[in-house]
C-alpha cells in the first residue's frame, strides 16, 4: 500500500494554541488585528478537518504517514545508508 505523507496533527494543534493563548492576547486591544488572527484561526481549524476528511478518503488506497518535520525522508535515507 502506498503512503502519503501529511503533516502531523500536532501542528495544526500547537499554532492554534500559540494563536488563541498568546497571539489573540497580545493584539486584544487593535480590533483590526484581532479579526484577522481570528480569521487565521478559523482558517487553521479548517485545515485540519480537511486534513481529516481526505485521510478518510484515503485510507482505503493509502497508509497515512504523519510527518513531524521536512527531514524525515533525510533521516530515513541515512538510517538506511548506514
Amino acid at each position: 500500500m502506498e503512503q502519503i505523507p501529511l503533516p502531523s496533527p500536532v501542528h495544526y494543534e500547537l499554532i492554534l494554541q500559540l494563536l488563541e493563548r498568546q497571539t489573540m492576547i497580545a493584539v486584544s486591544n487593535n480590533p483590526n488585528l484581532r479579526h484577522q488572527v481570528n480569521q487565521l484561526i478559523i482558517t487553521l481549524r479548517k485545515a485540519a478537518v480537511q486534513q481529516k476528511h481526505l485521510e478518510q478518503v484515503c485510507q482505503s488506497s493509502f497508509e497515512i504517514d504523519h510527518r513531524w518535520s521536512l527531514n524525515h525522508l533525510k533521516s530515513k535515507h541515512i538510517a538506511a545508508s548506514e
